[in-house]
């Protein structure tokens, strides 16, 4: 289990419900490493600032990860964590590696204005 105060997918199911529950999701799929936890954390900096998309992490090494990890948005990606942010249930941005701030939040205002 990750140590962040987001929301932990959980299971496949769950990977499901959330992104087809929920219009606007973003999920960071990683580990408890230096290039993952900056982004966990401007993510639960910027929750309470982004009320109208839900952030969820999953765990890198989970067997339920594959969802994100097999995405064909993915399949060039080399660095962790995957970043995929979700529209209508639709991939409509995907990252990898280290984010900053600036990146975050321009991906989410361009995205889910």
């Amino acid at each position: 289990m990750l140590r962040t105060n987001l929301t932990h997918i959980t299971s496949e199911e769950d990977f499901s419900k959330q992104i087809n529950d929920n219009e606007n999701v973003m999920v960071c799929c990683g580990r408890m490493g230096p290039m993952c936890i900056p982004v966990y954390g401007i993510m639960e900096e910027i929750e309470p600032q982004y009320s109208n998309v839900k952030f969820f992490d999953l765990e890198f090494d989970a067997p339920h990860s594959h969802v994100i990890r097999n995405l064909p948005e993915c399949r060039g990606f080399y660095g962790i964590p995957f970043t995929i942010y979700f529209k209508n249930g639709k991939v409509v941005k995907a990252t990898s590696s280290i984010q900053s701030m600036e990146q975050v939040t321009s991906i989410l205002d361009e995205q889910f204005k």
